[in-house]
């Protein structure tokens, strides 16, 4: 019967013990549940995270240029520009004429901004990252046999990279490694 009477009343707050005063569950007043405006986002740290995520975009650019044997992508023109672009095209085509590819995934790890400037015509950012090739695999064209790789290359290092503003979005003008281990 005692069973019976806190399943009934188990939102009252029910006690075997018959000394216990049962308390209603409480309400939140309702300036608890409300909230005022949401703050407005920090130009700088927007424009920061947004150029962050645009050089992600651009390694995905990358892996499918080093991956297709007519080493040309007009989809990385979008992403990047200047030396970046020259560089990324002119290797590709170096690791294809010599009958490689790359295929796999590289991860960009802990993206720091080191310094930004979004008053400038071109809002510019500059990142400092951790790239991960350990899973980008060179491979003969013909075969896709794996190619022999030196075994003291870094798989993991650290590059710095400066990107702009454009009107078609975040464009990576320049990419530097370090040749420094991450």
């Amino acid at each position: 019967m005692l069973l019976a009477a806190c399943a009934l009343t188990a939102a009252a707050g029910c006690s075997s013990d018959p000394n216990t005063d049962a308390k209603p569950a409480e309400v939140p007043s309702p300036a608890a549940t409300t909230s005022g405006p949401s703050p407005s986002p920090d130009p700088t740290q927007a424009a920061e995270a947004a150029a962050v995520t645009a050089y992600g975009q651009y390694w995905r650019e990358m892996e499918r240029l080093y991956a297709d044997s007519n080493g040309k992508s007009d989809r990385l023109k979008k992403v990047a520009s200047g030396l970046a672009l020259v560089n990324a095209e002119d290797d590709a085509r170096q690791m294809h004429e010599k009958g490689a590819l790359i295929i796999g995934s590289v991860s960009v790890g802990d993206s720091t901004v080191t310094a930004s400037d979004i008053s400038r015509k071109a809002p510019k950012v500059v990142l400092t990252s951790c790239l991960d090739i350990s899973k980008w695999q060179v491979v003969k064209a013909d075969t896709k046999k794996p190619a022999p790789l030196p075994s003291t290359r870094l798989t993991k290092y650290v590059i710095n990279s400066t990107l702009e503003k454009w009107g078609q979005g975040w464009v990576v003008i320049e990419d530097k490694p370090q040749e420094k281990t991450c």
